[in-house]
């Protein structure tokens, strides 16, 4: 299988950043969204974002952030990408990335065939497109909801910039997303817990082993 990037989100502990570097998964992701079970305050993200080794990207995620929010993410600890998981338009998209100077990634839900438009719009102003499935109607939470999408909607397509396929993902099913898609990034939260926001080390590496080899995840 080609080299595929794992980003694991919602990291809450120092020994869930430990586990994330073990498995050998690409990203973390912080959540800086307070209504999600995976939100982290600003001083225990920072702890955990220096926890995190050399080489394992810190990505804050933020749902509609304002200036004085990000300001804050920013300045209290080293990052490498921030996640745009709410409404932000292209152009508040193109200005978080000239005021911060940092890549940005912008999550669009998918459901149908008509939710691919603006993926294109935004592949012009981000540095990276996440493609979650779309929160179900009156869903609190944007992302995490353990929610997949048609994989075949995206099947094969190509987008201006790398891309990272979310939605739904599980140690069980991450390798046929992969296979139907050619996503080279995957994104999982839910898929490697045991309850909302509590990480399991056994599901992360079972997650990262199914999406980067060719052979069957083992669970123990």
């Amino acid at each position: 299988m080609p080299d595929i990037r794992v980003k694991i989100c919602g990291l809450k502990t120092e020994a869930d950043v430990a586990a994330v570097a073990a498995s050998g998964a690409a990203y973390i992701g912080l959540n800086f969204f307070p209504p999600s079970p995976r939100f982290v305050p600003l001083e225990t993200a920072r702890m955990l974002a220096l926890a995190a080794p050399v080489g394992l990207a810190k990505v804050a995620l933020t749902v509609d952030a304002d200036d004085a929010t990000l300001d804050a993410i920013v300045e209290a600890m080293p990052l490498d990408m921030l996640q745009l998981h709410g409404h932000e338009s292209p152009d508040r998209v193109a200005e978080l990335r000239a005021r911060y100077g940092l890549p940005v990634m912008k999550v669009l839900g998918v459901r149908d065939e008509e939710d691919l438009a603006p993926l294109l719009e935004f592949s012009m102003v981000a540095d990276q497109i996440m493609i979650d499935a779309k929160a179900p109607k009156d869903a609190p939470l944007p992302g995490g909801n353990g929610v997949a999408f048609d994989w075949r909607l995206v099947a094969q397509r190509r987008w201006l910039r790398p891309w990272m396929l979310a939605g739904g993902l599980t140690p069980a099913n991450v390798a046929e997303a992969i296979r139907l898609t050619n996503a080279r990034q995957v994104d999982v939260s839910s898929g490697v817990e045991t309850a909302p926001g509590v990480k399991d080390p056994a599901r992360i590496a079972a997650f990262v082993k199914a999406a980067t080899s060719d052979g069957p995840p083992i669970l123990r």
